[in-house]
């Protein structure tokens, strides 16, 4: 069973009071999206959620944080893989990513091609692929997504095909516990993580 942004913000609160307990200081938790990591120094690179109690999440809290992982690798979870994408709404026919040459957060409008929906990772359509898949000589970009189970290709402008190809990939979603803002206590991979069975 898919867990719903709510749940999710539960669980957050519920780490958060674990995370503190027995602590003079509880220190905080914040989640975000990882657009950057450092495998060879432990250190990822979030655009932080503004709105972590609503129902979707809002990665757009500039500048991004620069986060070093727990000292004890037991208290770290699975690696974070890094892209820039933040969301896209097919309604609205937009994706907004982070473009690191200007260091903002940037809107573009697309032209859908083909979407999707009720596409499980399981699907032969995206089992074992790799996205995004990005086709410049079409002018198109595709990509899925596991949690909205979406899988959809676009057309933009050919200023954007220009760029690199991780601006199209959605990164993990990372949330962490901190005392000392630029070092993790405690991280969790929640893009990685089966929260319906405990974790993997």
């Amino acid at each position: 069973m898919a867990l719903t942004r709510k749940s999710l913000v539960t669980i957050a609160t519920v780490a958060a009071l674990w995370f503190a307990t027995g602590c003079a200081n509880p220190g905080k938790v914040e989640q975000g999206r990882a657009i950057a990591f450092d495998k060879q120094n432990g250190v990822v690179t979030l655009i932080l959620d503004s709105a972590p109690k609503s129902d979707q999440p809002r990665y757009d809290v500039l500048p991004p944080v620069v986060v070093k992982l727990p000292v004890d690798p037991n208290e770290t979870g699975p690696a974070p893989e890094a892209g820039k994408l933040l969301s896209f709404d097919t309604k609205q026919r937009m994706v907004v990513f982070f473009d690191a040459a200007s260091a903002t957060i940037k809107t573009v409008f697309y032209l859908p091609v083909d979407e999707q929906n009720g596409v499980s990772r399981n699907d032969p359509q995206v089992a074992n692929k790799k996205f995004p898949a990005v086709d410049r000589q079409k002018k198109t970009v595709t990509i899925y997504s596991r949690r909205k189970k979406v899988l959809l290709t676009f057309a933009v402008p050919d200023e954007y095909l220009a760029l690199p190809d991780d601006t199209w990939k959605s990164g993990d979603e990372i949330r962490y516990y901190y005392k000392q803002p630029s070092q993790a206590l405690r991280l969790m991979n929640v893009s990685k993580t089966d929260l319906t069975k405990g974790g993997k």
